[in-house]
């Protein structure tokens, strides 16, 4: 027997054609299963949007139930998106939407719920809607468990390692890759270092410059000279840009005095 349902939606979709997302937008916001929608240019920006929502938790009242993605985007694609996604503890729901026929394969093999051809016409994505609400109604956002704060999944030579938090120095950024420096190597992860910085600020990461993060705790020494500031760290000097000394030198001073 089928109960009536009162289940809504929270979706994020991501394009980064202004006049493809607006469309999109609107047809969700026309589905009654759909009770919340927002919209991002571009998969970094939408990586953002849903750590920020994990702080509250997986069942948390932003947390993301299914996120509608195109796939050709600048920078992080639409299936390097949804390759992250797969290691979160909870990840949301992935429906692609995109012009593209010759990437159906791949997406199915992510897991995706559906894979929905542009131009985008309401009766097909309301089936994809309807896929998601009964897929999510199924299986609800209930924390099983969180991901670890304390470690970073990275991959060498094949093998899956989890390196922790806390012995990462500083990080480099590579593009929409991030370079994970610790005193016995360094690993390169398919994160930006934006949402990197997003998701450690709280853990004693601050930015110094638009390529550096680095981790309080590493910081050696704190040098001006001639009116340009750098920081060792791990017997490395790092350049410091204006726009970040003052913060850093006043996160500095607390650490020192304990205010």
């Amino acid at each position: 027997m089928l109960l009536h349902s009162t289940f809504m939606l929270r979706a994020l979709a991501v394009d980064d054609e202004r006049p493809s997302l607006e469309e999109l937008l609107y047809l969700l916001h026309a589905d009654p299963r759909i009770g919340s929608v927002e919209g991002a240019s571009d998969a970094t920006e939408a990586l953002r949007r849903i750590n920020r929502a994990l702080e509250t938790g997986p069942a948390g009242p932003d947390a993301i139930d299914v996120v509608f993605l195109d796939i050709h985007m600048p920078g992080l694609d639409g299936l390097e998106m949804a390759r992250l996604l797969t290691g979160f503890a909870r990840p949301p729901l992935v429906v692609f939407v995109t012009a593209h026929e010759g990437f159906a394969v791949q997406a199915f093999d992510l897991k995706a719920v559906d894979y929905v051809l542009k131009p985008v016409r309401r009766e097909r994505l309301a089936e994809a809607v309807r896929r998601a609400a009964e897929l999510r109604e199924a299986t609800p956002l209930i924390p099983v468990h969180e991901p670890d704060p304390d470690h970073i999944s990275v991959e060498l030579g094949g093998v899956m390692r989890f390196v922790p938090v806390e012995d990462i120095t500083h990080v480099e950024a590579h593009g929409d890759y991030a370079r994970l420096h610790t005193a016995h190597g360094s690993h390169l992860v398919r994160i930006p270092l934006s949402t990197l910085e997003e998701r450690w600020r709280t853990r004693g990461f601050v930015r110094i410059h638009r390529r550096h993060l680095v981790a309080l705790r590493h910081v050696d020494e704190l040098r001006l000279d001639a009116g340009t500031v750098s920081v060792l760290v791990a017997s490395l000097e790092l350049q410091v840009s204006r726009r970040h000394a003052r913060e850093l030198r006043d996160l500095l001073m607390r650490r020192t005095t304990g205010r």
